[in-house]
């Protein structure tokens, strides 16, 4: 049970500045407060003093490196060096790792696109790679979680064309839950997607899913919820859509969150996003069910927002120089008010 004395009595007597979000998360009821890296960025000697401050972060999420393109860039050769690179980096700091991901439209090897398999091969090829990729890290990192699925929907709540859907329809989804079942029974089974912070179509959508799962036997833990969101944009039904998902007896978690703003960035639009991050917070800490936030990186120096959309960024805590932002307020105020 949480300490709720000790932790008014931290609040009071402890800076922002020096506020520990991992502490608070947990303090909070979750299990982690976290972040994504890559592996360019472990070259950084600063980027990775704060990275390894598990004060912070004792989460972290491969960026890129578990990814298809990544892990089997051709048919049954499997290389794990990247991956390897971010787990070692978690073990040594005793780290949770959100294992991302095992199945996406996105990053895949030609030969996996273009390929022209049938139904048949194709399903063996899905059930080969998440086993493979799956079980390499079983047992070999402090395992929070695996996105199995990424982003299956489209924004209307239709599910998305990929040479998945078109060869296998919406099999392949089942399939790859029951391959990393299989793989890894201990892991906890996630479907992560984007654009499902509020209610909606695709919210919606993901919710049939997740019940059709459920009632077919299928394993299922929980639903990633990406956050990738605007400042000023946060819905007003997040809570409500967190709420919607913990009623399905799955776990949820903030999966990839960032909140950009058009550039230049200014003190009113930091305001904002200060608001913003504490809202997201928020929600997170009233859902019971809501386990955990991961930041898609924590400064700004490494986000991929810019490099994304065009004149938007400073969509993280800490700047560009590793310096915190009335963000990191934010996040703390979510935590503790």
């Amino acid at each position: 049970m949480v300490n709720f004395l000790f932790l008014a009595l931290f609040i009071a007597i402890t800076p922002l500045a020096n506020a520990q979000l991992h502490f608070l998360a947990v303090a909070a009821g979750k299990e982690y407060f976290g972040t994504a890296t890559d592996n360019p960025e472990l070259s950084d000697s600063a980027y990775v003093t704060q990275l390894s401050n598990t004060t912070d972060f004792n989460q972290i999420t491969p960026g890129n490196s578990m990814k298809w393109d990544a892990t089997e860039p051709s048919r049954g050769i499997f290389t794990f060096s990247g991956g390897d690179a971010i787990a070692a980096q978690a073990t040594k700091n005793g780290q949770l790792v959100r294992g991302h991901n095992c199945v996406w439209h996105n990053q895949l090897p030609a030969w996996v696109t273009n390929g022209n398999f049938d139904n048949a091969t194709l399903t063996s090829i899905v059930q080969n790679h998440c086993s493979t990729l799956v079980a390499h890290y079983k047992g070999k990192i402090a395992l929070v979680s695996w996105d199995v699925i990424n982003e299956p929907f489209n924004d209307d709540g239709t599910f998305r064309t990929s040479v998945f859907f078109n060869t296998m329809g919406t099999s392949y989804i089942q399939v790859a839950l029951n391959a990393a079942r299989a793989a890894d029974p201990g892991a906890k089974l996630y479907i992560n997607d984007f654009n499902i912070e509020g209610t909606g179509a695709k919210s919606t959508a993901m919710l049939n899913l997740v019940k059709s799962l459920k009632s077919s036997g299928v394993p299922i833990d929980g639903v990633g919820i990406q956050a990738h969101l605007i400042v000023g944009q946060v819905p007003s039904t997040i809570q409500a859509n967190l709420a919607q998902f913990a009623t399905l007896g799955i776990e949820v978690a903030i999966t990839e969150l960032d909140i950009r703003m058009t550039l230049p960035s200014t003190a009113a639009l930091l305001a904002q996003q200060r608001k913003d991050y504490q809202t997201v917070i928020a929600a997170c800490k009233a859902t019971k069910a809501c386990v955990g936030v991961t930041v898609w990186d924590w400064t700004d120096k490494y986000s991929w927002i810019p490099g994304t959309f065009s004149g938007q960024g400073a969509a993280c805590p800490w700047d560009e120089n590793l310096v915190k932002k009335p963000a990191y307020d934010g996040i703390v105020a979510g935590f503790t008010t």
